[in-house]
Formats: structure tokens, sequence, C-alpha cells
């Protein structure tokens, strides 16, 4: 599995056999795992090495598909000194064929690993689950079936998703940008290490945009250091991502998004 998107596609082909087999099983427990979600606030997040685990079922109701996500960031243990949240030895020994029949679950993904790049994140946190002696908590549940699912995204194509978490930049921090054809400018949040890294965050930062080559005619990828705090809450609920073609994830900044546009 090299990457949150490929793993993600992964998924949903395998639901997509597992449901042909499957249509009317009962809901696994875990579907209520943001049931009592609490508000948390995690502070001296950057560059925090996490995973999250994608477990998908059909609703019962709806029979609709979607996908509860676990995060190694968000569990009672907090960040630790070492600012790992996810061991290399234990992400490469995850099971998901084994999670997926431990969960009673239609499919089961990876993303990441990779670093958290905001220096805070105000999320709801659910149940902690264990995978592998990784702790991991729920924080969103996906709705596989609609329009911009993860499967479905591709480099540089912006999609929606549905999230209330806040996330924040401090004055003073390094932070990668991307600025589209539009005018638009795009803040990464998520740096894609994966489980066999081709580069370190410091040797992305070196090689620049040179290293872009599926980059689109007009865009230009930059380093700044923020000479004010960037603060990001989503209008409605719904924030703009999007992928580059290494697998890294980029929040939309702006009006409806961010304070303002670095």
């Amino acid at each position: 599995m090299k990457a949150s998107l490929l793993t993600a596609a992964l998924l949903t082909a395998a639901v997509a056999a597992s449901h042909a087999q499957t249509t009317n099983t009962a809901e696994p427990k875990m579907i209520a795992d943001g049931v009592g979600a609490k508000y948390m606030r995690v502070e001296k997040m950057h560059q925090v090495r996490y995973i999250e685990i994608f477990l998908a079922v059909r609703e019962a109701k709806t029979g609709k598909l979607i996908a509860a996500c676990y995060n190694t960031m968000f569990t009672t243990n907090g960040i630790p000194v070492s600012k790992n949240t996810a061991s290399q030895e234990l992400v490469q020994g995850l099971d998901f064929a084994k999670m997926k029949q431990e969960y009673g679950v239609l499919g089961a993904s990876l993303n990441g690993p990779k670093l958290w790049l905001p220096d805070w994140t105000e999320v709801d946190s659910g149940v902690v689950r264990e995978f592998n002696g990784i702790k991991a908590a729920w924080v969103a549940q996906l709705n596989m079936d609609k329009g911009g699912a993860v499967s479905e995204s591709t480099p540089y194509k912006p999609f929606t998703i549905a999230r209330k978490s806040g996330v924040g930049w401090n004055k003073g921090t390094t932070v990668l940008l991307l600025d589209d054809a539009e005018g638009n400018t795009w803040i990464m949040k998520g740096f894609q290490l994966g489980l066999t890294p081709k580069y370190t965050y410091e040797e992305f930062i070196s090689a620049g945009q040179d290293q872009f080559k599926k980059l689109p005619p007009g865009w230009k990828f930059r380093v700044k250091t923020l000479d004010k705090d960037l603060i990001e809450t989503p209008e409605g609920g719904v924030a703009t991502i999007m992928p580059d073609e290494f697998f890294n994830v980029y929040d939309k900044t702006g009006p409806g998004m961010s304070n303002y546009k670095p």
C-alpha cells in the first residue's frame, strides 16, 4: 500500500466484491464509535507521524457505503515526545484481511504513514481501538457513496469532504503552498511518507518545484514562513481538499476556509 489514495481505491474494490455476498448482514458494533465523541484540542502537532485506518460498512437502514476513520494522533495518550504515533514496525505488521474479519466490515484500508503539518487541531474524538498494537481514535465518518470519495481522487483535482474540525498553523511555522492558475492558494496538511519513504520532509522542501512532474500549467509551488497565525475553519463544516502527485494532501485557503490566504 503505497499511499492513502491507492489504499482507499483498494478498499472500495474490496467492498464491492464483499457486498455482492453480504448485502443483508447486521451492522458491526464499530458503526457507533462516533456516538458521544468528545471535543478535544491537541497542540504541538507540527511534523507528528501518524496513520489513519478506514473501516467500511453498509448502513442497515440506507444501504449506503460508509467508512469510519481512526487516527493515531487523537487518543488519550496525547502526542509523545518522539512525535511518532505509529511506528514503522507496527504499521508494516498491519493485517487488513484479518482486520476486516475481526471487525466484521466490508473493507479495511490505510492512509499514510504521513506527517501532520498544522501546529494544532480541534476535533471530535470517539472510541479508541487498537490495530496491531497501534491505538487510534474515531475522528470522522466518510460517505463513500457520494461523489468525491477518496478512491475517486486524482492529483490536483479538488473535492469536498464534511469536516467540523479546525486546524491552525502558528506564526513562524514553515508551510508548503501550491498556487493554482485561478489564484487559489493550497496549504499542505499531510506530508506523505508511505511504507517505503523515497525522501525526507527536508529533502522534499529542498527539491522545490523541480520535482513536480505533473503540476498543471500556471501552478507554482512555494515555501513560506508565516508572519501571522493561519486558522482554518471550513464554512458550513465542508472543507475543500486536494492531493498532489506524491499523495500529499492540501487544504484550500482563503474565504470560506481560513482567516486569510498565505
